[in-house]
């Protein structure tokens, strides 16, 4: 990266209301302004220059992953984790540094407009600087985003596996979708506690929603099945509908001493006798 002078900090100090003005500009016409509110947005480019400019005053202007760019570091990463929360993409986050170059690059042009060969130099170290510092505004975003998905799915998962007591000592868990790995692990772990909190003896799992069964679904039930019963409950599949019956047949899957049902109110009828209720019809 190219030397940074110390007239070319001295240009960016002088003309820092005219730099804020023209980077605004260029921000609201990209639409990178989406949602943030005026003050705010003032607040973070005014941070931001201050401390560009004094990370250019440091002997390591070279490198931003040293200790003299830490707080820029962390400013980049708290914007781009707010910019994740409100929904801007990557490049909305990473323009509001790039932003900068049309301004500064007009700015040189001007302050060096009798050295061209110092001009191409000044260029091409802010250039690299502030690329540096994009990259590391995307890599924090990609970084963000992906921790909100995560969080996102997880909740999603616990939302898709609710726990309904439909009998004192009848659970029942209805699924809907495909049942993979991770969401047969949180089914279990649901479905476990509820019967530890619960003392229920009995739990429906009605797979009515569940679009296929495959040897990998079997399987997951299967395990689920052994969990509850190592808990002292005993278990019942609901929804097998001839198509799943049909699968499972052709696969050859063996499904044990598993107790099915082919709806849920059967299962819940089964389930009650199982512990000792009648239902009479009335007259």
């Amino acid at each position: 990266m190219a030397a940074l002078q110390g007239s070319t900090l001295e240009a960016i100090k002088a003309n820092q209301a005219q730099l804020i003005n023209e980077w605004l500009a260029a921000l609201e016409a990209s639409g990178a302004t989406r949602n943030i509110k005026e003050q705010t947005l003032n607040q973070e480019v005014r941070e931001f220059l201050q401390l560009l400019s004094q990370g250019m005053q440091s002997d390591s202007v070279n490198n931003v992953a040293t200790g003299e760019w830490e707080e820029t570091r962390r400013f980049l990463e708290k914007l781009s984790a707010s910019r994740a929360q409100l929904g801007h993409d990557s490049h909305q986050t990473v323009y509001f540094i790039f932003a900068l170059k049309g301004p500064l690059f007009g700015l040189l042009q001007a302050h060096y407009s009798d050295e061209p060969a110092r001009l191409a130099e000044q260029l091409w170290g802010i250039s690299e600087l502030l690329d540096s510092l994009g990259m590391h505004t995307m890599r924090t975003y990609q970084k963000t985003r992906e921790a909100v998905i995560k969080r996102q799915q997880e909740e999603l998962l616990e939302l898709s596996t609710p726990v309904v007591k439909l009998w004192d000592g009848v659970l029942a868990l209805p699924l809907i979708g495909t049942l993979d790995s991770q969401r047969s692990q949180t089914v279990m772990e649901s479905l476990l506690q509820r019967i530890v909190d619960t003392g229920s003896e009995i739990a429906i799992i009605d797979i009515t929603g569940v679009p296929t069964v495959d040897t990998l679904v079997a399987q997951h039930l299967l395990k689920t099945v052994t969990a509850i019963r190592l808990m002292g409950a005993d278990c019942i599949i609901s929804g097998v509908r001839p198509q799943i019956a049909q699968t499972i047949v052709h696969l050859g899957l063996d499904l044990g001493t598993l107790t099915t049902k082919a709806n849920l109110a059967d299962a819940l009828k089964l389930a009650l006798s199982r512990l000792g209720v009648s239902l009479a019809e009335r007259g």
